[in-house]
């Protein structure tokens, strides 16, 4: 096989992206390597499932590339220090995971010197921008292919495509689309093409197996998860945990709204147990450590991370400058945050942080001023005022 005629397959084991492995190496000659990339969707019985798959696609070798560490440690952990939900409702669950994906498989590409690359992208969505940038900026010289997108094909065209090349595999499109991540799970289905149907129960793949109440600690040192009920674990792997223990309760779930990359408005379900609950507890114990300047600029400047990342654009030097200031909040959040995990929901129950700045020796709001006078307080107030009485005076009231 000519070394000019490599290729390296982003594949997922689904009905695309098999299309592509038989349209490439039966039609096209090239020479497939296949690759997925483990961002904390898949099991080990998963993967022996895909490899299998993929020879049997006619690839010439598979790789299954175990990317969660580096998930978590380039992308999740700004997530979680920022507290993204994209328009106040999405972790970028499914979004974020692409980046790493798309960089995993364009640096297995120029270890085995491929000159093409391919992926099972349609024209109409998001992942094909994500891709194709991340692709396109590290090895430009590495030419993209994508069959589905650049032939327009139908699901049921790919179908008949593969039966014909004797790889039946029985095709049924399942009734939901599920896309699974360390950072929360993806459900699609023909009510989320409406605006005005809500997902039944039975389309998430976790079920509410648990009533009453669990009470969770949850430990952070400078912004990352590092206990949880007080045994110690990796960032990633508490993550993981946590989701277990969540999900019982049917916790996460909601449906996205938002705008597209490519323009179109997108509707799309989730279940995200431990991101929400993370989210929502790191930005607790920042309310309680952070100055309200802190705060206020982290908001916004955390909005544009998640809204870059979403858009692809990733690579742009701008997100390492965003993610330089988000750590740099990070080195007094730390401490315990207290959650009580009910079915379909939780509550913040409180933190206990020793840089907490509810410090009473400072005084209690809207109790007893321990810093300050009386009198001290009314000249605060009277030039704190000046501006707006000057204004108003100015104006002619």
């Amino acid at each position: 096989m000519s070394q000019s005629k490599k290729l390296v397959l982003a594949y997922s084991g689904g009905l695309d992206t098999s299309y592509c492995a038989v349209h490439l190496s039966k039609d096209k000659g090239f020479e497939v390597h296949a690759v997925s990339v483990n961002t904390g969707g898949f099991t080990p019985e998963e993967i022996n499932i895909i490899e299998e798959k993929a020879y049997t696609m006619g690839v010439k070798t598979y790789k299954n590339s175990n990317a969660i560490p580096r998930y978590y440690n380039e992308v999740v952990k700004y997530l979680i220090y920022g507290n993204v939900l994209k328009n106040n409702t999405y972790p970028l669950s499914v979004s974020a995971e692409r980046i790493i994906q798309a960089i995993e498989i364009i640096e297995y590409a120029k270890s085995i010197d491929a000159k093409y690359i391919a992926h099972g992208s349609t024209g109409a969505g998001n992942d094909q921008v994500r891709f194709d940038l991340i692709f396109q900026t590290l090895a430009p010289e590495i030419k993209i292919i994508t069959p589905i997108r650049d032939q327009r094909l139908s699901r049921q065209a790919e179908i008949d495509f593969l039966i014909k090349n004797g790889v039946d595999m029985s095709w049924q499109k399942a009734k939901y689309s599920i896309n699974k991540g360390l950072w929360g799970t993806s459900v699609g289905g023909e009510e989320t093409l409406t605006s005005e149907k809500s997902l039944p129960e039975s389309a998430y793949p976790s079920q509410l197996t648990k009533d009453g109440k669990e009470k969770v600690k949850l430990t952070f040192e400078e912004g990352d998860l590092v206990a949880i009920n007080n045994t110690q674990n990796e960032a990633y792997k508490n993550i993981m945990i946590l989701n277990d223990l969540a999900s019982a309760f049917a916790i996460g779930r909601d449906i996205h709204v938002g705008d597209t990359i490519v323009g179109i408005k997108g509707r799309v379900g989730f279940e995200a147990a431990a991101a929400t609950i993370i989210i929502k507890a790191h930005h607790l114990l920042e309310k309680h450590t952070l100055t309200k300047w802190q705060l206020q600029h982290k908001d916004y400047m955390a909005n544009w991370y998640g809204t870059h990342l979403h858009e692809g654009l990733y690579l742009d030097p701008v997100m390492r400058d965003l993610e330089a200031f988000l750590t740099s909040s990070q080195k007094q959040v730390s401490g315990d945050v207290f959650v009580t995990l009910k079915p379909h929901h939780f509550t913040l129950d409180g933190i206990h942080s020793k840089y907490d700045l509810m410090n009473a020796k400072f005084g209690s709001y809207g109790e007893e001023n321990k810093g300050w006078t009386a009198d001290e307080a009314k000249g605060f107030i009277k030039i704190y005022g000046n501006q707006s009485k000057i204004y108003q005076n100015v104006k002619g009231l």
